[in-house]
């Protein structure tokens, strides 16, 4: 069996995104200045869809620079583990939760391909699983994602994805009014659009039933599906932005899900029953 290379199984997004880590660092949506000094980087939706996080453990998974791993350590998570490939990406979140005063038994990172995040974390499960902001445009294989993602949910926890809806991928950038390109299409394609990395190299569409499908094959229970009108990235000129950051359509336009989220849990162990085998047995 031919065993995959980095750059087959994720696109190369560690070396590209080591390129882009100083432009990013400077401005939004990564600013990490303004993060420093208070910003709030989740969107309102996630806030409010994934609740409490006091005294809960979370792992990102694609973490990028850690801003939304350490906007959850602020809400109160005992612990948040950050996952990046980029080596660059995740010494920039260490220095970042430094300087917060994060110590690493608060706030870890971890540099490490996605598909291999279960070898490479140091706890076994988490609390909360959270992903999204255009980490799964950047992996060719959605299933083995969702295979991963879940082998780290702990019993009685949930994955949380907030992620750039593909429909919107669909659309022409300039308007966001014609409908372009193929939604099903699976091959790799360039996004141009205003707001989007330009030297992001390959981005992959995923549609939504792919995806909500794999997280259910994967032996999590889906507890929703929403769709969100709101864009955290200006990806068409048509789009305004609102107090709250986000992009919308203007109101005399039909409307289209530019993002959407899901939440799948592990349902708690009976008491008294066995935990989940490792890979060797129980």
């Amino acid at each position: 069996m031919h065993d995959p290379t980095p750059e087959e199984r994720y696109g190369a997004d560690g070396e590209d995104w080591d390129e882009r880590v100083p432009a990013h660092a400077a401005g939004p949506p990564h600013d990490l200045d303004a993060f420093r000094a208070g910003e709030d980087v989740l969107r309102g939706f996630e806030v409010a869809e994934v609740g409490d996080v006091t005294g809960r453990t979370l792992l990102h998974l694609q973490c990028r620079t850690g801003l939304e791993t350490l906007s959850w350590a602020r809400r109160g998570a005992a612990h948040v583990v950050g996952l990046d490939p980029s080596e660059q990406a995740v010494e920039t979140a260490r220095s970042l939760a430094a300087d917060l005063g994060l110590t690493q038994d608060r706030a870890a990172f971890v540099a490490a391909d996605v598909y291999d995040a279960a070898e490479a974390v140091p706890d076994g499960s988490y609390d909360v699983v959270y992903t999204g902001g255009g980490a799964l445009r950047r992996l060719p294989d959605a299933e083995r994602w969702a295979e991963t993602a879940a082998s780290l949910v702990a019993p009685g926890g949930f994955l949380y994805l907030a992620e750039f809806h593909p429909l919107a991928d669909s659309l022409d950038d300039e308007t966001g009014s014609r409908v372009v390109r193929d939604y099903f299409v699976r091959d790799p394609w360039t996004d141009t659009a205003p707001g989007a990395d330009a030297d992001s190299g390959a981005d992959r569409a995923h549609p939504v039933g792919e995806v909500v499908t794999a997280l259910a094959r994967a032996g999590l229970r889906i507890d929703f599906l929403h769709e969100h009108d709101v864009s955290s990235v200006p990806r068409y000129g048509t789009l305004q932005r609102h107090e709250d950051g986000c992009y919308r359509f203007p109101a005399d336009r039909p409307r289209v899900p530019l993002m959407y989220s899901v939440r799948a849990s592990r349902p708690a162990r009976p008491r008294g029953a066995p935990g989940r085998p490792g890979p060797d047995g129980p």
